[in-house]
């Protein structure tokens, strides 16, 4: 069994809002790592001042391995391709990236629940960088969600699913 769409992407780029809605498109489950990590461990922020980023990075590489034994659509945090064997993982499965521009993301950070974007959009700018070269190897399809309606963007990704499968 393999995912129908593996979403990764930046911190507010709408992986989740989206992710669900391509779901439903595809008539498929939706599972978000971040709420399995939360669901069984509590909020990450909590995680991350309790116990630190790697104990945090080693429940999501968990909730990433069995999130990609579903057959549905599986969104992952921003963080999880930063792990070597989830991006093993990900070869052979359907990638979609959902990029977002700074105007659009900044509005979408004003919460305390992204330990590693408490300075907003300069910390949120500096992870993108860092990150962008890993996001650009690993995706098939790469979407950009800044100004665009989720059902718009839902529609793409589920039409290309449905034509790359």
């Amino acid at each position: 069994m393999s995912p129908a769409v593996v979403i990764i992407g930046p911190m507010g780029s709408g992986k989740t809002r989206i992710g669900k809605r391509v779901a439903q498109q595809l008539g498929v489950g939706f599972t978000d790592t971040d709420a399995l990590v939360v669901a069984e461990h509590g909020p990450i922020s909590d995680l991350f001042e309790t116990h630190g980023e790697p104990h945090f990075r080693a429940l999501e590489r968990a909730a990433v391995q069995r999130a990609l034994e579903t057959d549905g659509v599986v969104s992952l945090g921003g963080g999880a391709i930063l792990d070597p064997a989830t991006r093993h993982d990900l070869a052979g499965q359907r990638v979609a990236l959902f990029l977002v521009s700074p105007e659009a993301v900044e509005a979408r950070l004003g919460n305390e629940r992204r330990p590693l974007v408490k300075d907003g959009l300069t910390s949120w700018t500096r992870i993108l960088a860092e990150r962008l070269p890993l996001y650009e190897s690993l995706a098939d399809l790469t979407v950009e969600t800044s100004f665009r309606r989720a059902s718009e963007v839902a529609e793409e990704v589920a039409a290309w699913a449905r034509q790359s499968a």
